[in-house]
C-alpha cells in the first residue's frame, strides 16, 4: 500500500516543522524515529548529511525521499496544494519565506544552539553538564526573539499576515521545543503567548505536546491548552 515515512526526531523543530506540515494537510504518514548523532543507519542512507527530517513519499506512485525541512515544506506545498500554507499574495508570500528562514537562521543559532544545545544535545550524547553561561545567553536572546514576534503580532493575527502559514508552523515548531523546557517566559510577551495558545488549540499541533523522551521530563505547564 502507497504510504509516507517521516524519519524525525521528537524534539528536532526541523522534524517538527514536517510534523505540522503534513498534519495541516491531513495527510496520512508514519512516523519513524532516528537519533541524528548516530553513526551509519537507514538515516544516513537516505540523507548525506545525517540530518532529520527525511519524507519518504511513495503515495503518488514512485518512491520520492525529500531531505531537509526547508525543502519538505516547499515539496508539501507544491504536491500537495490543497490547504495552503503559504498565501496567495507574492508579497505575502515572501513574508512568509522571510520569516521561515527567520527561524531556520537566526532564531536556531541564538536561541536554540544555546538551549537545545546544553539541555538536551548534550545530555542525549553524553557531552557533559549545561554550561549556565550558555544557557543565560540563550535566554537572553530568546526575549529578545519573543519581543520581535510579540510587536508582530500586535498588527496580525497571524506572524506573516492574517492567516496561519509556514511562518506560524516555523515559529511553533522552534518555540514549542524551547517551551518543553519551560524557559520561555510567556508571562512577559501577551500577544505571543495568546497565539502560541491558539496554535497549541490547533488539531495538528496536537500530537506535538504528547511528546516525550526518556530521562526528559516536559515543564509541567507544556501539555495544557490554556497555559
Amino acid at each position: 500500500m502507497a504510504m509516507r515515512a517521516l524519519h524525525h526526531w521528537p524534539l528536532d523543530p526541523f522534524s517538527r516543522q514536517a510534523r505540522l506540515a503534513l498534519a495541516e494537510k491531513k495527510l496520512d504518514h508514519e512516523l519513524r524515529l532516528e537519533k541524528p548523532w548516530a553513526e551509519g543507519g537507514e538515516l544516513r542512507a537516505l540523507n548525506a548529511s545525517g540530518a532529520t527530517p527525511v519524507l519518504v513519499d511513495d503515495a503518488a506512485g514512485e518512491r520520492r525521499v525529500i531531505c531537509e525541512s526547508r525543502a519538505i515544506l516547499e515539496y508539501l506545498e507544491e504536491a500537495y496544494p490543497d490547504a495552503p500554507l503559504l498565501p496567495p499574495g507574492a508579497a505575502e508570500r515572501a513574508e512568509a519565506r522571510r520569516l521561515l528562514t527567520w527561524f531556520d537562521r537566526k532564531f536556531d543559532s541564538e536561541v536554540n544552539a544555546y538551549i537545545l544545545h546544553e539541555k538536551l544535545e548534550k545530555r542525549a550524547q553524553n557531552l557533559g553538564p549545561p554550561d549556565p553561561a550558555a544557557l543565560r545567553a540563550g535566554r537572553e536572546h530568546l526575549r529578545w526573539h519573543m519581543d520581535y514576534l510579540s510587536w508582530l503580532l500586535e498588527s496580525r493575527e497571524g506572524l506573516a499576515g492574517p492567516r496561519y502559514t509556514l511562518a506560524d508552523v516555523a515559529a511553533a515548531a522552534h518555540l514549542s521545543c524551547i517551551d518543553y523546557f519551560g524557559d520561555a517566559p510567556w508571562d512577559e510577551f501577551e500577544p505571543l503567548k495568546a497565539w502560541y495558545q491558539r496554535v497549541k488549540c490547533r488539531p495538528a499541533f496536537r500530537p506535538l505536546l504528547a511528546d516525550r523522551l526518556p530521562g526528559f521530563d516536559p515543564a509541567g505547564h507544556y501539555g495544557d491548552l490554556d497555559f
